[in-house]
């Protein structure tokens, strides 16, 4: 694993870290109709940190530990500021991937962004149009 790729995957696992923080807050407040999808993606980000933990350790990097808590960039108060969470949850970490898919030289590493970032696509897709927003998507996720 190149330095340019430990770097990225560094990024992502910590936009992985927050976003897994995220949907504790995301779950307490949303609607109880998301309560399937909340639980779905909660479980997706958990799995995605978890690989990319592993996937660090056996490449020899130091890999950190979560911050004990992360700040959200707004009060979540009620369903709508949880799903505007969520939507910022993903846009953080399809940004995340996107890196990684960019600075990627190998093809394992790649084909890890490539997957992290369409997952995450779908998720802000998803919750876009649970907000309304139209288009859901965008041509190309997590360019920032």
């Amino acid at each position: 694993m190149t330095d340019a790729e430990r770097r990225a995957l560094l990024d992502a696992l910590n936009a992985e870290y927050a976003a897994v923080y995220a949907y504790g807050v995301i779950g307490a407040y949303a609607s109880h109709e998301r309560d399937r999808i909340i639980s779905q993606y909660s479980a997706a980000h958990r799995s995605r940190r978890d690989s990319t933990v592993d996937a660090l350790a056996a490449a020899g990097a130091a890999v950190p530990p979560s911050d004990a808590a992360y700040t959200t960039p707004f009060p979540v108060d009620d369903p709508i500021p949880a799903a505007h969470l969520a939507v910022t949850v993903e846009s953080d970490c399809a940004a995340a991937w996107r890196s990684v898919v960019e600075r990627a030289e190998s093809e394992p590493v790649r084909r890890t962004g490539i997957d992290a970032l369409t997952e995450s696509a779908v998720r802000l897709a998803t919750w876009q149009s649970i907000l309304g927003t139209n288009p859901p998507t965008v041509a190309f996720p997590g360019k920032v």
